[in-house]
């Protein structure tokens, strides 16, 4: 079915999974809306998550997208639920791809999950990591403060090394073995979170496993495109400047089709 697929995140952290799911669907086009302006979620109350969260998808609703992917871990443990309940299309979040992938490498059965205050607080990965094994132990950590480093460009910056330090020192003492990225704006720290919390620590980042989970739905509901041309479009409600300088950074190439909207 050669329609768009729609991807919706707080900010430009989920352009993380949409580079992925370019690499991996190359014949797919993707319409990315990236709420820059009210981003981030993570400290906003549920109900403004939820309602943030409709306003990006009925935006992309009305260009006929064929399936909705979450790129935004805050909104998906609140809304994905309720949007798969309601959508008469496929809807894939980001915590369960996610949370499988952390299942397979841990050997320890140790898993630490970082994430934004709605993230932890509405224990999402615990929850799918403990359904796919009992027996794992999870430490959750907070991290408000990465996801607003990221949307300012300031995750180049060497001074930002002591501020991750810190927040991550909870973690030091832990023992795990595999730490889960859980907002898609942590990959861009993740040179600097691996050098902190040591390279005998795995981290996963949800964007190729939520690519590979599209795919896989793509094929199973017959829903694959057959165009050899695509033209992806992103969509952005603040500074359409700040997302392409960010946008072009994690793409490592310029990047066009960037539309100022009002939702």
């Amino acid at each position: 079915m050669n329609k768009p697929i729609g991807v919706i995140d707080s900010g430009v952290g989920g352009l993380t999974v949409a580079k992925q799911m370019i690499r991996q669907l190359p014949n797919e086009e993707i319409y990315y809306v990236g709420d820059t302006l009210r981003c981030p979620y993570g400290s906003r109350s549920y109900d403004e998550i939820r309602q943030f969260t409709w306003e990006m998808t009925y935006y992309l609703l009305d260009k006929d997208i064929k399936m909705l992917v979450i790129a935004c871990n805050t909104a998906t443990s609140i809304v994905l639920q309720e949007m798969r309940e309601k959508l008469p299309i496929p809807v894939i979040g980001v915590v369960h791809p996610g949370a499988r992938a952390a299942i397979k490498l841990t050997k320890n059965n140790r898993i630490g999950v970082i994430g934004t205050n709605a993230t932890i607080h509405s224990h999402a990965y615990k929850h799918a990591l403990k359904r796919i094994n009992r027996t794992v132990e999870i430490i959750e950590l907070a991290c408000p403060e990465f996801a607003g480093i990221v949307e300012s460009g300031r995750y180049t910056l060497p001074d930002i090394f002591d501020h991750i330090h810190e927040a991550l020192a909870p973690l030091k003492e832990s023992s795990i073995d595999t730490l889960i990225l859980g907002c898609t704006h942590y990959p861009l720290l993740s040179s600097i979170i691996q050098e902190v919390i040591g390279s005998q620590i795995k981290l996963i980042s949800s964007g190729d496993q939520t690519a590979l989970e599209v795919s896989a739905i793509l094929d199973q509901q017959n829903l694959l495109s057959t165009k050899k041309s695509v033209s992806h479009s992103f969509f952005t409600t603040g500074s359409p400047v700040a997302f392409r300088k960010i946008a072009s950074s994690i793409f490592q190439e310029p990047l066009e089709h960037i539309k100022q909207i009002k939702l």
